[in-house]
């Protein structure tokens, strides 16, 4: 018996705009339909994470379901974010995959210190980085079933 699958949003915090492109296309490439979002730095996502500002509307800016998080941003860096999500309980449960290209122990610890689902590599080849995307998404979205409060709901 098949489940029906919930739609969640991705919200993408990644201030390099050819990643975000990539990251765009290649969502769409595969076919999901799940709506994504953009936001430039830490200290938008967490303005969006608490609908604060040009972000308070539930409808047009719905809670994700999975964030991808880069590490270095500009103004709150990822791992700033990353601490103030999980130490906030609305926002605790929502899985965050820090994407970068950092390959640092010390921010591979601190990830998951900091309560982050997975580090990722972000490779620097656009294949590699296409077939990532696609490969995290799929796992995410297809593989793991997400939790009813995570659903595209405003919550």
């Amino acid at each position: 018996m098949s489940k029906e699958r919930l739609s969640i949003t991705i919200l993408v915090a990644e201030d390099d705009e050819d990643d975000r492109l990539i990251i765009s296309e290649t969502l769409s490439e595969a076919g999901l339909a799940n709506e994504l979002k953009f936001v430039n730095d830490g200290e938008e996502l967490m303005l969006y994470l608490h609908r604060r500002g040009k972000y308070d509307d539930p409808y047009r800016y719905p809670r994700p379901g999975l964030i991808l998080l880069d590490i270095n941003m500009p103004r709150k860096s990822g791992p700033e974010a990353l601490a103030e999500i999980k130490s906030d309980p609305e926002l605790a449960r929502i899985p965050v995959f820090v994407l970068t290209t950092s390959d640092a122990e010390e921010d591979i610890h601190r990830t998951y210190e900091l309560g982050g689902s997975s580090f990722i590599q972000k490779p620097v080849e656009l294949d590699a980085l296409v077939k990532l995307v696609n490969s995290l998404t799929r796992y995410r979205l297809e593989i793991v079933d997400p939790e009813p409060n995570w659903r595209d709901l405003p919550g």
